[in-house]
């Protein structure tokens, strides 16, 4: 599978291919856009939004390694495709709990953070999570590696109570590392 996300006349357009190298057969997703934020699309291995999750930012994914940061769990396919509501960086802003239901000890997080640990942030595995503003992927190791698990303002009304809740498909509490999405 192939992808190429550009926008003309105003308007997004993403076009998959079935084979890599923009060939065989190639679908095309269109979809208004009353407002620039959603100028960055999250794609998932399965359909319905399920299953591993990557943010495809604008440019060209010619292969399934363009794509997944994960090699140990690769998705060779993506299914099914929403835009991704962001904002300015500056206006970012999340809370991370460390029990689910956004209860226990937290902290509020409004920058990028490749490994959580470094931060003073104890432990590996994170309850749940509410996310005030703007859009958020969290990733199982430091350093933004292995899987990915998109967090948003406009989903859930924010908060994300449980692991099954962001998706983690490895069905795990593990976030290690954290940054913000814009578009």
């Amino acid at each position: 599978m192939t992808l190429q996300c550009t926008k003309s006349a105003g308007h997004w357009r993403m076009v998959v291919w079935d084979e890599e190298g923009f060939q065989g057969q190639w679908h095309e997703f269109t979809a208004e856009c009353s407002s620039v934020l959603e100028t960055v699309w999250g794609g998932f291995e399965h359909a319905g939004f399920q299953g591993q999750q990557y943010v495809l930012e604008r440019g060209e994914y010619p292969g399934w390694d363009a794509w997944s940061v994960n090699t140990a769990y690769p998705a060779e396919r993506l299914t099914s495709f929403r835009p991704v509501a962001c904002t300015n960086h500056r206006d970012s802003r999340l809370t991370i709990f460390k029990q689910e239901n956004v209860l226990g000890r937290k902290g509020q997080l409004s920058d990028d953070y490749p490994s959580l640990q470094a931060m003073g942030w104890d432990g590996t595995e994170e309850g749940s999570f509410h996310v005030h503003f703007g859009a958020w992927v969290c990733s199982q190791f430091p350093g933004y590696r292995d899987f990915q698990y998109v967090l948003e303002s406009d989903h859930h009304s924010g908060d994300y109570k449980h692991f099954r809740e962001w998706g983690s498909h490895a069905h795990t509490f593990q976030v290690q590392s954290i940054c913000r999405i814009q578009q």
